[in-house]
């Protein structure tokens, strides 16, 4: 069975999910690629936490299944739209979107907005933004957010507004098979900063940064049209979507 060609953002896409792999290995997780799959776990139960991406449609499930059986954990798997694929359902679509560094166009911080790498001191303050922009409880996010403080290759922004913290959002930089490119995921505000451009200053920072550190192209997934006219604002535009899968 043939495969399509995989568009370099899913390649990209990989590539970032699999440095969380490794970075969670002391904590339980780890990385593993087997025929037809790149997978990564991170040492947590969820398996929103737990996944890896589809690179041909004769994937080895068994190999995967034993690699997840192994730690305990749910997990899911991220197929390339349009790959015939038999296995699973199909749970939701993720749309990916990226920007050459060449057309990106950054926004100006907002006045009164001041932008900085977060550390292991600021891991309650990311929690509670986080968990507020995405309703979600802060001692389960704890054990997912805690290692990237810090980690090398991983920015994670802490946006202040009039000295309030109001924004929050993650870069990890790749240079696997995809060359030098930045992926750009869970930028959230809180409630009461809303519509006045913090996602877009988080996100255009964590951007700005990652191409100034040799990155070639960023690429993030949208969770709603909104957050894409953001990101389109930025030079991003649509990319080859991925279907993920669970039940497997």
């Amino acid at each position: 069975m043939s495969a399509p060609a995989l568009s370099r953002v899913h390649v990209a896409h990989a590539d970032a999910w699999q440095v969380e792999g490794r970075l969670r290995a002391p904590h339980g997780g780890g990385a593993l690629e087997v025929r037809g799959l790149r997978l990564m776990a991170s040492g947590l139960a969820g398996p929103q936490w737990n996944s890896g991406d589809v690179t041909a449609p004769d994937a080895d499930l068994a190999a995967a299944r034993a690699f997840y059986a192994a730690r305990g954990t749910a997990w899911g798997l991220r197929v390339p739209a349009g790959m015939a694929w038999r296995h699973g359902r199909r749970l939701k679509t993720l749309r990916l979107m990226a920007v050459e560094g060449d057309a990106f166009a950054p926004v100006p911080v907002p006045r009164g907005m001041a932008i900085r790498a977060a550390g292991p001191d600021d891991l309650e303050t990311v929690l509670a933004i986080d968990a507020e922009a995405f309703h979600e409880d802060p001692d389960e996010e704890r054990g997912w957010i805690a290692p990237r403080l810090g980690a090398r290759g991983l920015t994670t922004a802490l946006a202040t507004l009039g000295g309030d913290p109001v924004g929050t959002g993650l870069a990890i930089r790749t240079d696997g098979r995809a060359g030098p490119a930045l992926y750009v995921a869970g930028v959230a505000v809180t409630g009461a900063a809303r519509r006045l451009g913090v996602g877009a200053a988080v996100s255009s920072w964590l951007v700005a940064g990652g191409l100034d550190a040799g990155a070639r192209f960023a690429h993030l997934h949208a969770d709603n049209d909104p957050a894409a006219r953001v990101y389109a604002r930025l030079g991003f535009t649509e990319a080859p979507a991925l279907d993920v899968y669970v039940d497997l």
